[in-house]
């Protein structure tokens, strides 16, 4: 992807708010010889390294698609793998992500999920709440054209009964009835794995967010790579649909 390389004097503001699609797990369990699970498990490991290296570089955000909302199509035994891998998670790195200083939110579908998991969840979102570090956001039983279904559902049933006005509906008041409300776009979006698409992913959240896809499998993926993922971000004009001439 060629970089638009900014002329301005003053240095570009590093990103706030990375987002990350999680891609190559089954891949690099497949080179190795290695069952999928294998892969997710090492995969969680990139988790924690990315979390550790976006709060030392200073970011505010950090949102990571986990599963989505298409991913229970998957082979059951891969899905019960990848669920009893999120209730190891939630159980054992809380209390760390906590005294880091961590607030952790996940967004997606929880009528989906086991009860043992979304009351896990809930302890953590409750637990990390009032920290002030890096905001990690997690999508699970996530898929954006079915939040942006959701949203409009809501807004329609409001102007219907009279409560909301059709011009009352801006851009702010739609991005309010989102799963990611009070929560800045992101500046940065990375993709691992070579794929370039976006996947159902916080399809209206992303509309002017630059985009950096990386060959680096999942499981692989480091501090290294985020680096140079933000470094590639800082060598672009963010424009916001306007033109410099």
């Amino acid at each position: 992807m060629e970089a638009i390389v900014s002329h301005s004097d003053a240095p570009p503001a590093p990103p706030s708010h990375v987002a990350i699609i999680m891609d190559g797990n089954g891949r690099w369990a497949k080179g190795k010889g290695l069952p999928r699970t294998a892969g997710h498990k090492q995969g969680a490991e990139a988790v924690r390294r990315a979390i550790r290296a976006a709060s030392d570089l200073g970011l505010s955000y950090l949102t990571l698609y986990g599963f989505s909302s298409e991913n229970w199509k998957r082979p059951a035994a891969e899905v019960g793998d990848l669920m009893a891998l999120l209730r190891l998670y939630l159980r054992s790195e809380i209390a760390e992500l906590h005294e880091q200083g961590v607030r952790l939110r996940i967004i997606g579908d929880r009528s989906k999920l086991a009860d043992d998991i979304v009351s896990l969840i809930e302890n953590a979102e409750n637990l990390t709440r009032d920290n002030t570090g890096l905001t990690v956001i997690v999508a699970l039983s996530y898929g954006s054209r079915d939040e942006i279904l959701a949203a409009t559902r809501r807004l329609s049933t409001m102007v219907r009964d009279g409560r909301l006005a059709p011009e009352a509906i801006t851009e702010e008041r739609f991005s309010s009835e989102l799963a990611t409300v009070n929560v800045p776009d992101p500046d940065l979006l990375i993709r691992t794995s070579g794929e370039q698409r976006l996947s159902n992913f916080l399809l209206w959240q992303l509309a002017y967010t630059e985009l950096v896809f990386i060959d680096t499998l999942w499981p692989d993926f480091d501090r290294v790579d985020l680096e140079h993922a933000i470094s590639e971000y800082l060598r672009r004009e963010r424009r916001y649909g306007t033109s410099t001439g």
